[in-house]
């Protein structure tokens, strides 16, 4: 007999609770025997942890884990923290990092968001309901915790840290956000440069199928995305608007929490553009730091309790900001960078202060290129590509001097003298005909070495609609920003092609590109850098 999806799902929990849990606590309920009873306790080494149901908007249960620091005898209250859990993960998520935070003398709650696992609901992708969950999570916590209702947080990771900056612009209670691995402009992270990022959206399509119940709203939203219908495409736009933290931007600064915002450099899912730019546009207190990695993996051995930078900056910033603890996190450097090349870290005022110049690589020449073919040039896989990268320093790669011009367009710098640190957000400026009005291209931006074998630094897609073939127009493309060293000796290169498996690309069959550079508006790839 075939296991149904929701067999599937409890199986799931069950193992996933049984290796995450073991490492926090002994003697604690695995998530699926926890979610299914309510206040049950498990003693842990100086706090200790209750499983509740918790009541949502509209009645819906919420499954939670309640942490108590020791010593919590109703005679004093203490600051406390929300965490709502990522997309398709139990309630067990956060438990190494709850009791944690618990022993420093937190009151904390880590619970499975509506439409995941044993929580009740429909999975409403970070909308009003999930907003209102939150506050009724805060509501809870003062009635039951010994938690003051001055000194509440809220953090997580992937979509908790949406929820989390969300929330912030609508309950001024709370006064602090960690959000990690997240997103500030859900359609300037999933559809960039007007461009479907198919692995992406499917993932996230697959993973809520298999541990939650999509709401009808999201499982069409889903379809036209991957459906590629453009005839829905402002709905969708206005769909993803709604639950964009940067579309609240004016109430997160009536509001004043301080915000603190933890990104990697290859997130797959929610690139770091989108943080960067919000970040700027914050009036209170605030921090930026980005980490070689992808989705979730700059946080990801915290969660098992081992030491991580990233949540040690998270405590810092709760320690300060809930606690009035003087650690100096307020007068560091609020943007903290780790190099992909080096590991190293560096501070900077601001994100505009992280480049200090900027070299520019002219793009000459008449380009032409087919479409729908790959040339050998792509962004790599999920998660895989920039894990890699993190870890044994191996980002994509491609032989530059392989590329068939047919499928490619390509540019090389001359070779440098000189170490390039290339800081921030690298930009794309040409002309392009196209002889069909829709299409869809993939620059590239390769560190080449003496054999010609290039590393891919950074890339980005767009997509264009409605435009009038044969006639040329000008592109402006943000990449995907990074920090990234080009040793001395090495040569940039930039590439377009049209066809990369990480995209949908909206080219049809027997169209071409043509890339120029008019003397009137040459084209020229900006790349920023710190000298």
């Amino acid at each position: 007999m075939t296991p149904s999806r929701t067999t599937l799902r409890a199986a799931i929990g069950t193992v996933s609770a049984a290796v995450l849990a073991t490492t926090v606590l002994a003697g604690a309920p695995a998530a699926s025997g926890a979610a299914a009873h309510t206040d049950r306790t498990a003693a842990a080494t100086g706090s200790a942890v209750k499983f509740v149901d918790i009541t949502g908007d509209g009645g819906v249960t919420l499954k939670a884990n309640v942490f108590t620091p020791a010593g919590a005898d109703g005679t004093r209250r203490f600051p406390v923290i929300v965490l709502p859990t990522s997309w398709a993960m139990p309630q067990i998520e956060y438990m190494a990092q709850a009791k944690k935070l618990a022993d420093a003398g937190y009151v904390v709650i880590g619970y499975n968001v509506r439409g995941f696992w044993q929580s009740g609901g429909k999975i409403e992708t970070a909308g009003p309901q999930d907003i209102a969950d939150a506050s009724k999570v805060i509501d809870w916590a003062l009635a039951h915790t010994p938690a003051d209702p001055q000194k509440v947080g809220m953090g997580g990771v992937s979509y908790g840290a949406g929820i989390s900056l969300l929330a912030s612009a609508q309950d001024r209670r709370i006064k602090a956000v960690a959000a990690l691995s997240g997103w500030a402009d859900l359609i300037g992270s999933i559809y960039s440069g007007r461009t479907q990022h198919l692995q992406a959206g499917a993932m996230l399509g697959a993973a809520g199928a298999l541990t939650g119940r999509p709401s009808a709203e999201l499982q069409g939203v889903l379809k036209d995305f991957l459906g590629s219908n453009l005839a829905k495409e402002k709905d969708m736009i206005a769909w993803g608007r709604k639950r964009s933290p940067a579309t609240y931007l004016d109430k997160i600064n009536a509001n004043g929490a301080a915000v603190m915002l933890g990104n990697a450099w290859g997130d797959s899912l929610f690139p770091p553009n989108q943080y960067a730019d919000f970040f700027e546009k914050l009036k209170g207190p605030k921090r930026l730091e980005f980490r070689p990695g992808d989705h979730a993996t700059a946080e990801a051995t915290g969660l098992f309790g081992l030491p991580n930078d990233t949540w040690t900056s998270t405590k810092r910033w709760f320690d300060h900001y809930l606690k009035g603890a003087d650690n100096g996190i307020d007068r560091e450097s609020p943007v903290q960078l780790k190099s992909r090349s080096t590991g190293a870290y560096e501070g900077y005022r601001s994100w505009q202060d992280v480049p200090s110049a900027h070299r520019s690589i002219p793009l000459g020449g008449t380009h032409r290129t087919a479409t729908n073919l790959d040339s050998g040039a792509d962004g790599g896989l999920i998660f895989l590509s920039s894990m890699l990268d993190q870890f044994l320093k191996a980002p994509p790669m491609a032989s530059i001097p392989l590329l068939p011009r047919s499928l490619a367009a390509v540019w090389q710098s001359d070779r440098y003298a000189a170490q390039q640190h290339i800081r921030g957000t690298a930009r794309l400026h040409t002309t392009l005909t196209s002889t069909a009005e829709s299409g869809t291209a993939i620059a590239y931006l390769y560190d080449v070495g003496p054999l010609g074998v290039g590393k891919l630094v950074t890339h980005a897609p767009f997509t264009f609609h409605g435009k009038a073939p044969n006639r040329p127009f000008g592109v402006d493309l943000d990449l995907f920003s990074t920090a990234y060293d080009v040793p001395a000796g090495h040569r940039l290169a930039v590439v377009v092609d049209t066809v990369d498996p990480l995209y949908i690309a909206h080219n049809p069959h027997g169209a071409a590109l043509t890339f120029s550079s008019p003397a009137a508006d040459p084209s020229y790839m900006s790349v920023p850098v710190r000298d």
